[in-house]
Order: C-alpha cells, then structure tokens, then sequence
C-alpha cells in the first residue's frame, strides 16, 4: 500500500517537472522540416528527399558517437576528419591496389582506426598534453600520411561489397522485420525502464503517458519503415548506423565504463579521488573514437567509389557541432550518443534543404555557423538561470 502510494506521489510529481531541454532537439528539427517543406512546396518530405537526408547524417552521426564520448570526458578531437580520410585511403589502397579480401580489409583497416585513437590517447592521458594540441598535431600527421601513401591520387573505384555498404538498400521485407524487431525492442526497453525506477524509487511518468509514449515511438518506427519501402528500401549505411547507435547508447547508459565517463567529465578531481582510473578511461574513449572515425572512413569511401586526399576534411567540425547543437556540453559532463544523433540530422537537414532550395554554399556554411553558436548560447543561458534559481 505504501508503495503504491509513493509510486503515485513520483508520478503526479513528474507532471510538474517535464524537462522541455529534453525534447528542445526534436522540436526544434520537426519545426526545420515543416519550414523547408512548406518552402520548397513539399518536395522536402517526399520519400526520396527523406532516405537521401538520413543517408547524408549517417557519416557524420558515426563521428559524432564517437566525439560525443571525448565530449563528455572533457576533451576534444580535432584529428578525426583526418584519421577518416586516412582509413578512407587505406580500405581502399587494400581494395584496388592490393586485391585483398574485403572483410580482412575492413578488420585491419578497423584496427588502424583503434591505433590511431591509441596514438592520441596515450599522449593526452600518459604524457599530459592538451588533447587540442595533440589531436591538432593528429590532424597535420595523419593527412600527411594519407597523401604520401597515395602520392595524392584518387583511388577507385571499390569492389562490390563496399558499393553495397555505401550505396545499396535492403528489401522491403527486411525493412519490415527490422522495423517489428525495433518495435518489440522498443516496448520492452521502456517495461524494463519503467520498473527498473519503480524498483530504486526513482520518479516516473503516469502509466497513460507511458503508453502514450511508447506507442508514439512505435508509430515513428511504423512510419519511417512505410516511407523508406516506398523509396528503394532502408540503405545500409543507415542500418548498420542504428546497430552502433544502440550498442553505444548502451555503453554509456547502462555500464560502469560509461558512468566513469560522465563523472571524469563532470569533475575529475572528484572521480580520481573516488577510485577511477583516469588514464585508463581517457586512452579507452580516444581509442573508441579512432574506431569510430576508421567506420566513418570507411563508409565514405564507399559510398563516393573512391579515397581521395581531400576525403573527411572539416569533417572533425561537423562532428563536434552536432554533438554541441545535440545538448552536449564543451565543459564535459553533459550529452549523449541520441543527442549527437539528432544534432548530426539537424545539421543534414539543413544542408538538404537549402540544397533544394539552390541557397548558396556561402550561405549555407553561415546559417551552419549560427545554429552552432544559437545551440551554445541556448546551452549557457539556461545553465545561467538554473543557478540563479
């Protein structure tokens, strides 16, 4: 009885405590796609234009999973559109020039990426130098590298597997498994919160906008599955975006490994003193993120049908602007893999949709600019007035 009584308490409690910053993101993209749908005449939702626009966010949603972690710690990478370009170079050099076997291609190019990570956590946790110098250097080093590996020739173009990888869809009635799998996944995940918090007291939402909620979800899930089948189909890129998106949400929600994270980032005086290993989570995430970054490469390549010097340049700004307009917070502490998602589709919903509209490259790279400083300032005057309250 007792129970019941404090389950009924948190959940009229949590009427008066919805946190609005939660779902800002969201607003704030479904208000961008109204805009450009009405502007361009609807042509913006059709179901083209809207596999297109996730195929353009898949590359730099990788990057930002992984930068969202470096982030979170406190720290910041300015090497991964490089380290991108590099792994690019590399798949490729394997795929045309050397013939190799596609998969082992792809495991040694993925542990390249590790490596490199490696390379930039071990400077920054071991030998204490600044992550934005040591991954500035990374940026020099690695682009390096990439030209005089390919003596600054286009290499292509790629096998078979790796067209598939960057440009292919999957059938309709794959897309529909997935999307059932997604919905059953959906419902037990919110069950399982949903009695995790009951068990540890913690507040909940009132059971009818629990359903409320999970039914939205499955409903979105529904919708996306109809308007990809009525294009070509899911592309595969984006699966295997969602694959990582759901281990690395994981990752950092649900283990010690990603709870570290967040409290080194938040104060690292406070999680050295409480016993976590600093070094040994810093040189973790970088070598996470230089994973990140090689799956990005990879996809590039593979979807453009060749490595190029030129491939993931600025790429690095795109990421961390994504995860700052995705809530995360350059002072460490804050954000999330989700977050970094949703600002990754922000920023490809804008170039997708001034794109259809012919605006300028000038203009686009400006509006870019100011949605990015818009998200700070948006971050640091809420902070302002949680304090002053």
């Amino acid at each position: 009885m007792q129970r019941e009584g404090n389950k009924n308490m948190k959940e009229s409690k949590f009427k008066f405590n919805i946190d609005v910053k939660t779902y800002m993101m969201i607003i704030a993209l479904v208000a961008i796609w109204i805009i450009f749908t009405v502007i361009t005449g609807g042509s913006f939702l059709t179901a083209r234009n809207i596999s297109n626009l996730f195929r353009q966010s898949v590359f730099t949603s990788m990057l930002a999973i992984g930068m969202v972690m470096v982030i979170i710690l406190g720290e910041i990478d300015l090497s991964v559109g490089s380290i991108v370009g590099l792994t690019g170079g590399i798949i490729a050099i394997f795929d045309v020039w050397l013939d190799m076997e596609p998969v082992l291609a792809i495991l040694i190019t993925l542990a390249v990426g590790i490596l490199l990570g490696l390379w930039n956590g071990w400077w920054v946790a071991y030998k204490k130098v600044p992550s934005f110098i040591v991954t500035l250097g990374g940026m020099l080093i690695f682009r390096g590298i990439l030209i005089g590996i390919t003596k600054g020739t286009t290499i292509g173009p790629m096998s078979g597997l790796f067209r598939y990888l960057g440009k292919d869809y999957l059938p309709d009635y794959v897309g529909i498994i997935l999307g059932i799998l997604g919905a059953i996944f959906i419902i037990f995940n919110q069950y399982k919160t949903r009695k995790d918090k009951l068990k540890y007291d913690f507040e909940i939402l009132p059971l009818k906008l629990e359903i409320v909620k999970t039914i939205f979800f499955v409903l979105l899930i529904v919708l996306f599955v109809l308007i990809m089948n009525s294009y070509h189909g899911i592309p595969v890129p984006l699966v295997l975006l969602l694959i990582l998106m759901i281990i690395f949400i994981y990752i950092t929600r649900n283990t010690v490994f990603g709870r570290h994270i967040y409290a080194i980032g938040g104060n690292k005086e406070a999680a050295q003193l409480s016993g976590i290993n600093i070094t040994k989570i810093t040189l973790l995430v970088f070598m996470l993120n230089g994973l990140m970054a090689s799956i990005g490469g990879i996809l590039l390549t593979s979807r453009l049908n060749a490595a190029s010097v030129a491939a993931g340049q600025n790429a690095e700004l795109d990421a961390i602007a994504a995860c700052v307009i995705g809530g995360a917070s350059l002072m460490g502490g804050i954000g999330s893999v989700g977050g970094a998602i949703i600002g990754a589709i922000v920023m490809a919903s804008l170039d997708n949709g001034m794109s259809l509209l012919n605006v300028p490259m000038f203009w686009q790279s400006i509006v870019k600019g100011l949605v990015l400083i818009t998200a700070v300032w948006v971050d640091i005057s809420s902070k302002k007035k949680g304090k002053v309250v």
